[in-house]
């Protein structure tokens, strides 16, 4: 049953590679293409025709909730100008429930970002970029919406579903749910099947270009190889969005690296002459090759054996935090606006009352970011979002720096970690660094949202989740403040596996252990009922519930002190860990906020700084936290880190994989292979037991509100169904 009064949720989506749901539908923003100036035109694209009026009474609204009036944005300065609804289209392939039929509705958004109002002061560059007849900079982002047909079945619920580097679609909901996504990461070239948005070029004040400089690494290059494509960051695989200050590069320096340890120390470093590369194609002609500012040519080719590392100037910086400032519009468009200043109605007008955003990964990352540079006030001085679940979300997004590069992660040079990290007041004394919070914005404008965060076992060994909890000198826990939870899904890997009972599974492709099947969704399922509720009725979700250092939860990486066991044939906790890096960008970058800009490409590392992760139990899995039903009834041991199996990395952490190694069946398979966890038979004794077993740890999270009982009813059904002691 729905909750009384009415709810938004913006959810923003999983991490890089989900496949986009009827992806190849939406609509493609041209991004205006720079002329030789560096200049970007006008958008070409002509306006839809008006698809007139729709008028609706929600459930919400029959519930008795208020619709905020507004008249276009609510945004005097700051706005969504007009929107171009594209489509309207039958939502095929969905569950329909009590909503009835959905119906996608995509299109464009136009708006405008006003340099003089104070809530966009902190938009990196936002002052040399180009401007309209008002003095405005201007975006151009894509957008689809799914919505039931009949708005009068509407929850007063939508999604906004804040994409992850482009990818994402929405969907129906059978309570009614309004979904959203758009564009906001301006670096993404446009393409049918993400979400994209346009933004203006930066420039001098006399017109000339900015320049600045890049980082590119290449390794793992096939024998053979003579040309590499140039890519800015480690995850996905688009082009360089900033194209070099010339071919020529004197300046640049290019070097091939015979090894790097975790830490960043670089041995067997040689520098290669300026004369043996150039940015250019040699695959169909010999060196110099065709000049081409988005390929590396290497005289000779490159050495599979070696990294490699560009360091190069480019010019013509995005204006990427306008992403921001987007977000923050059209949020408010759809959530408060009878039409656009032209007349076309919002698709939804008077059907959203509640806010609430959530996001995976680089999108949760997107979250923290939005709240910490306070773009969660809106122009009426109330939050924009009522409550906020970044999941699998350890760091900030590097997207108000000029020249960044938000689709990165957190490897080696990778900007994200430098701000406040922690939601509740901490003085960073690890890096000498003033007392700061998350909220420090939010709560001098009173729009802090209640907030749940959930991650894994991931986030501790590859994406520096420690500091989150305890701080640059890993020394004490740092409380949450009251309008914050927090949720540890122990034993998984980044988003969580796939579930399911399967005992023997095939070793990763990619590494030394089998992939985590430790799932992590259902738990967010619930966690995500909870939040609602929290939003919409001020129910309190359950306590947080997550390893602390009062606990004795928390622990120097390794296998000695995180107490996990020696098995024979599988590899061990150590030197398995993306470390904390102090680093230095120069002295242009406002390191509290990771705004400005990165002048020293690749940064020094000033120092490592201390990080801890969760103590395990003598089977290797670890105990604090919310454990998944099969965790409690486990196959195996499941960890949050899996050792790369080949390649220039051999040996160090997949950053975002984790690892399966199963129990032996039987007592005498244990003991003839000396492992020392014991056998599913001795553990178990028989199938039906088992079952029992998976029954009862389901029954126990359904009671504390850690797993609905539809998720816990498929569980019992999948076990009962397993071959598990058959």
């Amino acid at each position: 049953m729905r909750l009384a009064g009415v709810r938004v949720v913006f959810i923003l989506l999983a991490a890089a590679g989900a496949a986009p749901h009827a992806a190849a539908q939406e609509p493609v923003v041209e991004v205006p293409r720079r002329t030789e100036t560096g200049e970007a035109p006008a958008d070409p694209g002509a306006r839809s025709a008006n698809t007139g009026s729709i008028q609706a009474t929600s459930n919400a609204e029959r519930r008795g909730a208020s619709p905020v009036e507004c008249s276009g944005t609510c945004t005097a300065g700051s706005r969504v100008t007009r929107i171009e609804v594209l489509s309207r289209e039958p939502m095929t392939g969905q569950t329909v429930g009590a909503a009835g039929p959905y119906e996608i509705v995509r299109g464009r958004v136009h708006g405008e970002v006003d340099v003089a109002d104070r809530r966009n002061a902190i938009i990196q560059d936002l002052a040399l970029a180009p401007r309209n007849a008002k003095g405005r900079a201007e975006y151009v982002a894509t957008f689809a919406l799914a919505r039931p047909i009949d708005l009068t079945k509407a929850s007063g619920v939508l999604i906004y579903s804040v994409v992850n580097r482009g990818n994402g679609s929405p969907q129906a909901s059978a309570e009614g749910d309004v979904w959203l996504v758009s564009g906001w990461q301006g670096d993404l070239p446009p393409a049918a099947d993400k979400q994209t948005i346009a933004v203006p070029v930066a420039r001098n004040a006399d017109g000339t270009p900015i320049t600045g400089r890049m980082l590119a690494r290449f390794v793992n290059a096939a024998p053979g190889t003579t040309t590499l494509p140039i890519r800015h960051a480690t995850i996905g695989n688009p082009p360089p969005a900033y194209p070099p200050a010339g071919l020529e590069q004197r300046d640049a320096r290019l070097i091939s690296v015979g090894s790097e340890t975790m830490s960043g120390v670089q041995r067997d470093v040689r520098v290669v002459p300026r004369a043996e590369w150039a940015l250019a194609d040699c695959r169909t002609a010999p060196f110099p090759g065709t000049p081409d500012p988005t390929q590396l040519c290497v005289k000779g080719g490159f050495d599979p054996a070696r990294l490699y590392q560009l360091s190069y100037t480019v010019r013509d910086p995005l204006v990427l935090g306008i992403g921001l400032a987007a977000t923050r519009d059209i949020t408010a468009f759809f959530r408060g606006a009878a039409a656009d200043a032209q007349g076309t109605p919002n698709p939804v007008a008077g059907a959203i009352h509640h806010v609430v955003a959530i996001g995976d990964s680089q999108s949760g990352n997107f979250i923290r970011t939005f709240i910490h540079l306070g773009f969660n006030e809106g122009a009426d001085g109330r939050p924009v979002w009522d409550g906020a679940f970044p999941r699998i979300a350890a760091r900030q997004t590097p997207i108000n720096v000029r020249f960044g590069v938000p689709g990165g992660a957190a490897s080696l040079f990778e900007a994200g970690s430098e701000p406040a990290i922690w939601w509740g007041g901490y003085e960073d004394r690890g890096r000498g660094r003033r007392r700061a919070s998350l909220l420090d914005r939010c709560t001098a404008s009173h729009t802090c949202p209640k907030i749940v965060e959930a991650f894994g076992s991931s986030e501790f060994w590859g994406l520096r989740m420690s500091p989150d909890l305890v701080g640059t000198d890993a020394r004490t826990d740092i409380p949450l403040p009251a309008n914050v939870r927090r949720y540890y899904s122990p034993g998984t890997r980044h988003g969580g596996g796939g579930g399911g009972f399967a005992h023997d599974l095939a070793v990763d492709p990619c590494c030394m252990l089998a992939p985590n099947p430790n799932p992590s969704n259902e738990t967010n399922r619930a966690l995500m009922k909870a939040l609602v509720e929290w939003v919409v009725s001020d129910v309190a979700p359950p306590p947080s519930r997550y390893p602390t250092l009062a606990k004795g939860d928390l622990v120097p990486p390794g296998h000695a002190s995180t107490g996990f066991p020696v098995i024979p044939g599988q590899p061990l906790p150590d030197g398995v860990f993306v470390p904390l890096y102090d680093y230095d960008f120069g002295a242009a970058l406002k390191y509290a906020d990771v705004s400005g800009v990165m002048a020293l490409q690749p940064p020094v590392v000033r120092q490592v700084l201390p990080q801890l992760v969760p103590k395990a139990d003598a089977d290797g899995n670890e105990l604090a936290g919310i454990r998944s039903v099969l965790l409690e009834v486990p196959l195996g041991t499941y960890t949050g880190w899996n050792p790369i199996a080949r390649g220039f990395f051999k040996g160090q952490i997949q950053a975002l994989g984790g690892g399966y190694i199963p129990f032996a069946k039987t007592k005498a398979q244990r003991l003839a292979s000396g492992d020392p966890r014991p056998s599913l038979e001795e553990r178990y004794g028989t199938h039906d037991a088992y079952v029992a077993r998976v029954k009862e740890a389901a029954r126990k999270q359904v009671a504390e509100r850690f797993l609905l009982q539809d998720d816990a009813d498929r569980f019992v059904e999948q076990a009962d169904k397993s071959s598990v002691l058959r």
